[in-house]
């Protein structure tokens, strides 16, 4: 069959329509109800992906129109901010079990705080053990993933664990096995969408905490645009009531 452009919106705004249509009936809310529990209680929500999956904790932190309380971690977090040396950095680390704990060691935790981990798969060693560490510690945990894909795959984690299967809130990101969308000719596929829906899930979390808070009566920490006049300002006053809670790196 011809995939054309057009065949890659439609399956884009059909899920993203699906999700909108989740959004509405409610369905985010015990996850917005968790993050905005955390910011009341003077947390701050930390987000996790790894792979392509990492554009979902970009979207969570420390962008404009997001919320200041919000921190982004990585698995080059173990170099950047640890001891390992740079040749640990591969693309087969996201499936090691062992560098949670490293991982960890680097990231800036504290109680209260919501874990937010993204993973179209959700079955690799990192994802899974960053899950249970979060969940071992007392911090609540939202899940975005493909259903569709991690019911299909085996696990990676010694406890041969999901990360559906950890998670307090699971988000279904819509993602068909295999990510991609459209079948080419010679039985080849195209049309990842994982990384759209994820954005926009995000989106709809970041959205969903902001009008909550609003509808209180109260002004949510939100950034605005570095890029306009008085954005550094006015990010700068808000992250400083999060000094050390969060980081933000080039």
């Amino acid at each position: 069959m011809s995939a054309t452009p057009t065949d890659l919106l439609r399956e884009a705004t059909s899920r993203l329509d699906r999700l909108a249509a989740s959004a509405e009936a409610g369905d985010l809310d015990p996850a917005i109800a968790l993050m905005v529990q955390a910011l009341d209680d003077g947390g701050v929500l930390q987000a996790f992906g790894t792979g392509h999956s990492e554009a979902f904790a970009m979207e969570i932190a420390g962008r404009a129109g997001g919320l200041i309380p919000t921190n982004k971690f990585a698995l080059r977090d173990i170099v950047l901010h640890g001891d390992r040396d740079v040749d640990v950095l591969g693309a087969a680390l996201e499936r090691e079990p062992w560098v949670v704990d490293e991982l960890m060691a680097t990231v800036p935790v504290n109680d209260g705080d919501v874990f937010l981990i993204a993973s179209n798969s959700g079955v690799n060693g990192s994802i899974v053990g960053t899950a249970l560490w979060a969940q071992e510690h007392g911090h609540k945990v939202i899940a975005v993933t493909s259903l569709e894909h991690t019911k299909r795959v085996q696990p990676k984690h010694p406890r041969g664990k999901r990360l559906s299967e950890i998670a307090d809130v699971v988000i279904d990101n819509l993602a068909p096995y295999g990510d991609a969308t459209l079948e080419l000719a010679g039985g080849t596929a195209a049309g990842a969408i994982s990384s759209i829906t994820a954005a926009f899930i995000a989106q709809l979390l970041t959205l969903g905490v902001a009008r909550t808070i609003a509808e209180r009566g109260e002004i949510p920490p939100m950034y605005i645009s570095a890029n306009i006049p008085g954005g550094d300002e006015h990010n700068s006053v808000l992250e400083a009531r999060y000094a050390d809670r969060i980081r933000r790196g080039a």
